[in-house]
């Protein structure tokens, strides 16, 4: 059996009762960054053996995963923050485990792209989810597609390429066009910008982007 657990994006207690049980009945952790895991390990007392699991070694260890899970083990699968497998390592494990015959199941809980998405003021009704942008090429080529999508649009982003991607995004979607860039969402210097997208470059040229952030754009109205 393979556990797919949420954690935390920044607040230690958003985590659930059946989450906390699970990673210490568990055998094994599996983490993507054992160092930033082991925060919230160590927090809630949990003493299950922990080893890293990530996009640059998720390749040459799923096999081994695989075999240890054949042989009757409980693992555990967690990331760094929010669900893994969403803009996070987790697909290909679940993959290779279900076509193992391996069966899987994945807890609810914290994931960045819902709660911003839900207090942005945009609807949420229908939505796409986009993740990260691609960092150099494509970029362009992905705002042309959705320039004229319907639904609300949903982004990630990091601090470096926040203005880059305000800038890009208003020839196409319109100076007019309603966002809301939530920032640190869940920790201490939480914030939540709505407005225009033209606004939203005018405030960031002002503020220096720090943090991780969503952006939830509004569709395009018809």
């Amino acid at each position: 059996m393979i556990y797919i657990i949420p954690t935390p994006i920044g607040n230690l207690e958003d985590i659930t009762l059946r989450a906390i049980r699970l990673l210490k009945e568990s055998d094994l952790i599996l983490a993507e960054d054992t160092r930033v895991s082991r925060v919230l390990i160590h927090h809630y007392g949990i003493t299950t053996p922990m080893k890293s699991f990530h996009m640059h070694n998720e390749h040459s260890k799923v096999g081994q995963i695989i075999d240890q899970l054949k042989g009757g083990k409980t693992i555990a699968l967690i990331s760094d923050a929010g669900t893994p497998g969403i803009a996070d390592p987790g697909f290909l494990l679940v993959r290779e485990a279900l076509e193992a015959g391996i069966e899987v199941q994945c807890l609810p809980g914290p994931t960045a792209l819902i709660p911003a998405l839900v207090q942005s003021g945009i609807p949420c009704d229908r939505f796409i989810f986009e993740g990260f942008l691609p960092p150099k090429k494509g970029r362009q080529t992905r705002f042309l597609t959705l320039a004229d999508e319907e639904r609300t649009l949903v982004f990630y982003e990091s601090p470096h390429r926040i203005l880059k991607t305000l800038l890009q995004m208003l020839p196409l979607f319109g100076e007019h066009r309603k966002i809301a860039v939530i920032r640190e969402l869940t920790k201490k210097f939480e914030t939540t910008f709505r407005g225009s997208i033209k606004e939203s470059i005018s405030y960031f040229e002002a503020h220096a982007p720090k943090g991780e952030f969503v952006l939830i754009v509004e569709g395009k109205k018809i």
